[in-house]
């Protein structure tokens, strides 16, 4: 009995390590792909950025990652320049501003994007350089939103061994969902629940749906 038991374990032991060896191969060829079919489109659109405003081409964001390993995510930059000083402003003048931001971690209407960065987030083409994060083996194309360690501490301390236990995304459950009416609370189960159960179907389902809401221009 104790070996079969045994022999079991070793048997579900093996086919995770061939399902995450399947989905990393995937990762690194499909990162690889984009990142070299969209060198030009790369360059376009960093030069629209330093035209529109002053500042860097990429932002960097320090993220916490698979096994709480702190990575920096990139992405194009959607900001202005001093965005973290402008939201306390933003935050201090308007007090609806200030609650939507505590509940959701995000602003519907953020003043802080620019003209062009409006464009890349709502066709997710601001996403673009985290091909580089997963080429690297620091995220996943389908994976658990990437968050801050304060993010963690705050709301995602009961579900966050749960959600380290993969790589991060660039999409995922809950941006093809219905994203803008969740708390980050709701949030936090719903991404635990795709690192608990997530299969290699609806990785690919999830891309599918991901090219949907981008043509809608939803936006990540």
């Amino acid at each position: 009995m104790k070996q079969h038991v045994v022999q079991q374990q070793t048997r579900i032991c093996i086919i995770q390590k061939v399902k995450y060896g399947i989905k990393r191969l995937f990762d690194l060829s499909f990162s690889l792909s984009v990142l070299i079919c969209g060198a030009p489109f790369f360059f376009i659109i960093a030069c629209l950025i330093r035209m529109s405003s002053k500042g860097p081409v990429f932002f960097a964001s320090t993220r916490v990652g698979r096994n709480g390993e702190l990575i920096r995510c990139f992405k194009f930059r959607t900001m202005v320049f001093n965005a973290n000083e402008r939201l306390r402003e933003v935050l201090a003048e308007n007090m609806s501003l200030k609650d939507e931001w505590r509940k959701y971690r995000k602003l519907r209407d953020d003043p802080r994007v620019t003209k062009i960065g409006k464009f890349l987030r709502q066709t997710s083409l601001d996403e673009l350089p985290q091909f580089w994060n997963v080429f690297r083996g620091e995220m996943s194309v389908v994976g658990p939103r990437p968050v801050t360690r304060e993010e963690i501490e705050k709301h995602y301390a009961a579900y966050a061994d749960r959600i380290l236990s993969v790589r991060p995304g660039i999409t995922g459950r809950w941006q093809v969902s219905k994203r803008n009416e969740m708390t980050i609370e709701e949030r936090a189960v719903y991404e635990a629940t795709y690192a608990e159960d997530w299969t290699l179907y609806e990785d690919f389902l999830i891309l599918f749906k991901t090219v949907y809401v981008i043509l809608l221009r939803k936006g990540f």
